[in-house]
């Protein structure tokens, strides 16, 4: 007999139709809500969609292994039981609900990022309490539940005659069901074998279309293995002498002296001219905030009128760039001058993540009072462990006392709430005589994107465009207050954007989406004028400590861009897999399965072509990117208090200035 004519491989297959057929809606309801971005041939969908089965049925022989041993050795008199078969329709009830539950869930996590399930997914799930509390402010789940509940139910009514007959048919034999183990194993091994985490193969240069091609429950149990990539075996790398002697050139500089004979080893004096200049700094990650949304690049909305005034009255970097997609990659970024090495971020890099000679760290060497002061709860992303680690002190959500927050969503504190106890940070070093270097994380412009009624015209929770004048309106009544305070005329403000609001296009790492603001605002001590160069994240925390002539030991990746005398700026961009060098026309990408390729005219056209090792572009990237690797997995990156600053000689303040 047929093998499908048995009842356990009849009801399976019930099930796996099930799974088959919404998987195929839910890439077919993805593909026609970004078609055009897709831009697909024919011959592409065609590719694209026998791809897609793959994945789909290298998923379900991961996913059915549990079921298929439960109705192959479950023995013949259980099964014939009424209550037996009961259970088992009720199965199908679950699974369908199990089904639709998944499939909008990627609706919503696609809508939010535009890609299928990957690291962040994983992430979401480690920080639950946050997400859970976030999806419940920004959608009506309950009732969401409710309506998947009665769609499963209903489902499972008009398949119950179906259903039945799949009970009542013949049970294996023995020796059947021998054989249906067998090849159930055999199924489940070959997937491993032959389709791993990366994009699948077979898709061209379209992001889009590789990410269509995929599986989401797939990627996420991909993801939850493998959330760190070990950089020799995943990408291409050229002789390490080749990388170090690369690597110095990127990073030498006149006033720069590398301190040791490894080559590897990028730490190196920085001795910055000029008196030191104890300025105090606030430095403000603000969180999604793409360069798109400022009136002064274009945007008619009118959403951000302070910035706007901002950028008039600073030291505005107008060609600046993200290295990253998420918080915890602007904020390493910004605090260890490190490139967006593949996988996790080192902030979560658990038992990894601390010890570095960080932003901080330099700061509190010099006798500031380096804190990190966070809207939220410092656990989520690591980031307590993180900056408690490399030379900060943590103020987060949990130190602020109930009566000073005046509104909070799942997030944490409004920006409002998160600038006042700022305020009072600074005013009690201030009194204590203490510079200080406070390093803020905002929350406000995030989805639930829900902040105190009254504040401007657009009502809380309505959406991006609201979050946004919100964020732009508590930086101006910040500003106002702080204007007030008596130490105000010595204080470097510093607004940068932690990643932009989405990073999502048809290439992998498509440049603008990446493009940020970045001021430097200091009345009477830095002249307001507007620096076209191309800047990376990784660039400010070198140009900072050379605004105030600090002398430090360096084992930042980025430079000091404002140096007359300085390099050609690059910036380095990346997700969790794919690592890319921007040179301000060209853009290097390196990928897993030892992948190189160009992007020519990155922000025009975009023409994708393979590249290899020796293209210059592409050997510089491999440059950064390995260099950084094996920094990290050297240690190499460490903090070493006995060669640190070197300021004592020069405490003598002098007007600061810009160079």
């Amino acid at each position: 007999m047929p093998p499908f004519t048995f009842a356990q491989l009849r009801y399976l297959s019930l099930i796996l139709l099930a799974w088959l057929t919404v998987f195929l809606v839910t890439r077919s309801g993805l593909l026609l809500s970004h078609l055009a971005d897709a831009d697909a041939s024919p011959q592409a969908l065609a590719r694209l969609y026998a791809i897609g089965m793959l994945y789909d049925l290298a998923f379900l022989t991961y996913a059915a292994l549990p079921l298929t041993l439960y109705l192959l050795l479950c023995p013949r008199r259980l099964w014939q039981r009424r209550w037996h078969r009961g259970a088992l329709h009720g199965l199908l009830a679950v699974s369908l609900f199990a089904m639709l539950f998944g499939a909008v869930a990627e609706w919503l996590f696609w809508d939010e990022f535009g890609v299928r399930f990957n690291f962040i997914a994983v992430d979401y799930l480690v920080y639950s309490d946050e997400v859970i509390a976030n999806i419940l402010e920004s959608y009506p789940i309950y009732p969401l539940l409710a309506v998947l509940a009665a769609l499963a139910v209903a489902a499972a009514v008009l398949l119950r005659k179906v259903t039945t007959a799949a009970l009542n048919a013949p049970l294996l034999s023995w020796r059947g069901t021998a054989l249906a183990l067998a090849g159930s194993a055999l199924l489940a091994g070959a997937s491993s074998l032959l389709l791993g985490q990366d994009v699948p193969r077979g898709i061209g240069g379209n992001a889009y279309q590789r990410e269509l091609a995929s599986n989401g429950p797939y990627q996420f149990f991909a993801a939850f293995r493998n959330n760190e990539l070990d950089y020799p075996q995943f990408y291409s790398t050229r002789p390490q002498a080749e990388v170090a002697q690369q690597l110095r050139e990127e990073l030498r500089e006149p006033n720069a002296r590398f301190l040791s004979q490894e080559p590897m080893d990028i730490r190196r004096q920085i001795d910055n001219p000029g008196r030191l200049q104890r300025r105090n700094v606030v430095l403000v990650t603000i969180e999604s905030l793409s360069a798109k949304y400022l009136g002064s690049f274009g945007d008619t909305r009118g959403l951000t009128p302070h910035l706007d005034r901002l950028r008039q009255q600073s030291l505005f970097f107008s060609n600046c760039y993200a290295t990253g997609t998420r918080t915890d990659r602007g904020l390493e970024a910004i605090s260890l001058s490190i490139p967006p090495t593949p996988g996790r971020s080192i902030v979560k890099r658990i038992g990894r993540e601390s010890g570095f000679a960080s932003l901080g760290q330099q700061f509190q060497a010099l006798g500031y009072d380096s804190a990190f002061v966070y809207g939220g709860r410092g656990y989520f992303d690591n980031m307590n462990a993180f900056f408690s680690g490399n030379g900060y002190r943590v103020v987060d959500q949990s130190s602020v006392a109930e009566q000073d927050i005046h509104f909070k969503n799942a997030w944490g504190m409004s920006d409002e709430d998160l600038y006042a106890q700022t305020l009072k940070l600074a005013d009690a070093d201030h009194a204590a005589g203490t510079p200080f270097f406070l390093q803020l994380m905002t929350t406000s412009n995030h989805r639930p994107y829900t902040y105190p009624a009254g504040r401007i015209d657009i009502p809380s929770g309505d959406g991006r465009e609201g979050a946004v004048q919100y964020t732009d309106y508590a930086i101006g009544e910040f500003l106002r207050q702080a204007q007030g305070k008596p130490w105000f005329a010595n204080t470097l403000f510093v607004f940068v954007a932690d990643h932009t609001a989405g990073s999502a296009g048809r290439e992998d790492l498509p440049v603008a989406n990446y493009h940020i603001p970045l001021f430097i605002y200091a009345p009477g001590l830095i002249a307001p004028r507007e620096f076209a160069g191309l800047t990376s994240q990784i660039d400010l925390a070198p140009t900072l400590l050379g605004l105030l002539n600090v002398d430090y030991d360096s084992t930042f990746f980025g430079r000091n861009v404002l140096r007359d005398d300085a390099a050609p700026g690059r910036a380095v961009i990346g997700n969790y897999q794919h690592l890319g060098l921007f040179d301000g026309h060209d853009l290097a990408i390196l990928s897993p399965r030892h992948a190189m390729r160009r992007h020519d005219d990155a922000l025009g056209i975009s023409h994708e072509s393979n590249a290899t090792s020796s293209d210059p572009l592409v050997a510089r990237d491999i440059a950064y990117y390995q260099g950084a690797s094996y920094g990290f997995s050297h240690a190499l990156l460490g903090w070493q208090p006995s060669t640190g600053p070197l300021n004592a000689a020069r405490q003598t303040q002098e007007p600061a200035h810009a160079r």
